[in-house]
């Protein structure tokens, strides 16, 4: 018997589900709250959709993910975070010297995107994040790009040993 790695119940075959980036092995009932990874099998079938169920003994097996979605084509499984863009570490910095570019005031930026000028205060400061509206106005006024410099078809990390495992040492990085 294997403990559920979301809520530890006890589960004598756990399903292999992707949740915010992070492979876990869950029960049935916490299967829901990701995406569940396809793992290799014998079987020469494959499907759009998971129906696998992995058993404590084919854990050492080797996890690849598959693609989820129309194309079914090869490569990794994707989830709602890799959909999502990265804001800049300097985004406060990219949104004043754009503002400045142009010969505008913190009021009159505000005015043109139709939002407070206290907000863009905020931003500009760094103590506030842009929401995906907001950061869309100021990209699109200010002719400036906030999203950090990662590319939608980024590989996913490869290292660990050969059987797919990974240990908390190839993925820390140690400060001395």
């Amino acid at each position: 018997m294997v403990q559920c790695e979301m809520c530890g119940t006890e589960v004598s075959s756990p399903n292999r589900v992707k949740i915010e980036g992070a492979e876990l092995d869950v029960c049935d009932e916490c299967t829901d709250f990701g995406t569940e990874v396809k793992t290799e099998e014998t079987s020469s079938t494959s499907t759009k959709y998971s129906t696998s169920s992995s058993s404590s003994s084919s854990s050492s097996s080797s996890s690849t993910s598959s693609s989820s979605g129309g194309g079914g084509s090869g490569g990794r499984r994707r989830d709602m975070f890799d959909e999502m863009d990265e804001i800049a570490q300097d985004y406060h910095d990219r949104i004043r010297k754009g503002r400045e570019s142009q010969g505008l005031s913190q009021e009159e930026l505000a005015k043109q995107l139709n939002e407070k000028a206290s907000l863009i205060r905020k931003l500009e400061q760094g103590n506030s994040l842009p929401s995906d509206e907001v950061q869309s106005k100021l990209e699109n006024a200010l002719d400036i790009s906030l999203s950090a410099g990662g590319s939608a078809d980024e590989t996913e990390w490869s290292g660990g040993s050969s059987d797919g495992e990974y240990t908390l040492g190839d993925v820390v990085k140690r400060k001395d």
